[in-house]
């Protein structure tokens, strides 16, 4: 059940690198932020089990200005070998944005409607984290280096009066009922007037997707217990 209440909350930051997966040579970022790095970052905000995040749309509201940088990287994934930095450091060029700013709306899914745990509970608990600027773990845009700043949106804001044709855009990660995850993409997507709509296609086939977890022990089981119980204390 789709909660009819939308929610926003403004997102800033210096750099930002939404990187086209179809250029896999150097990194190339998307013109705006996508909707699977929005749902991170409301994830970042406010997770619970017991719901998903619907993006709705994103609004840029700075103009889109890119620049080119030379980063280094490893050439392999961290194993359990240890990673020999001297050797595997590669420089690469990527294309990134600098000064973006944009507001997330989004809405609250539930797949059962639970009366103990109603979209209003989590609906105010995103609002008060978002004011006291609470989160689970550091938001970023894109990639770790790049951080992002949350706020409340003041009213003010609009959405630039740009219109960019973007083609084929990640929309997000999706896991079948085995736990095997594949790339799902929407097309013709282009920001219209400023705003990036996220289509209800996707977002239905969204929420239908699960993620299998590992097993977790009771000495973990007990500290993310602990740790939620502190979290929701700290919001009252």
């Amino acid at each position: 059940m789709l909660d009819k209440e939308i929610l926003r909350v403004k997102v800033e930051g210096k750099y930002a690198c939404f990187t086209r997966p179809d250029l896999k040579v150097e990194r190339m970022t998307y013109p705006c932020m996508t909707p699977s790095a929005a749902r991170g970052i409301l994830d970042c905000i406010l997770w619970k089990p017991e719901f998903q995040w619907w993006v709705h749309r994103i609004l840029v509201l700075n103009p889109v200005k890119f620049i080119s940088v030379r980063r280094n990287e490893l050439s392999e994934k961290q194993s359990k070998n240890p990673i020999i930095i001297e050797k595997n450091r590669q420089q690469r060029h990527s294309i990134i944005l600098k000064d973006v700013s944009y507001i997330i709306e989004a809405s609250i899914f539930q797949k059962i409607l639970d009366n103990k745990n109603p979209p209003k509970k989590y609906v105010e608990m995103f609002r008060r984290r978002v004011r006291k600027g609470q989160c689970w773990r550091r938001s970023f845009l894109g990639t770790r280096e790049f951080a992002a700043e949350f706020s409340e949106p003041t009213g003010s804001e609009q959405p630039i009066s740009d219109t960019l044709p973007i083609g084929s855009m990640l929309f997000d990660i999706y896991y079948n009922d085995k736990g095997k995850p594949s790339p799902l993409f929407f097309y013709d997507v282009k920001i219209e007037n400023g705003v990036l709509e996220c289509p209800q296609k996707e977002n239905e086939m969204m929420m239908q997707s699960t993620h299998k977890r590992p097993t977790i022990d009771e000495n973990v089981s007990y500290a993310i217990y602990e740790f939620n119980q502190n979290e929701e204390k700290e919001e009252i």
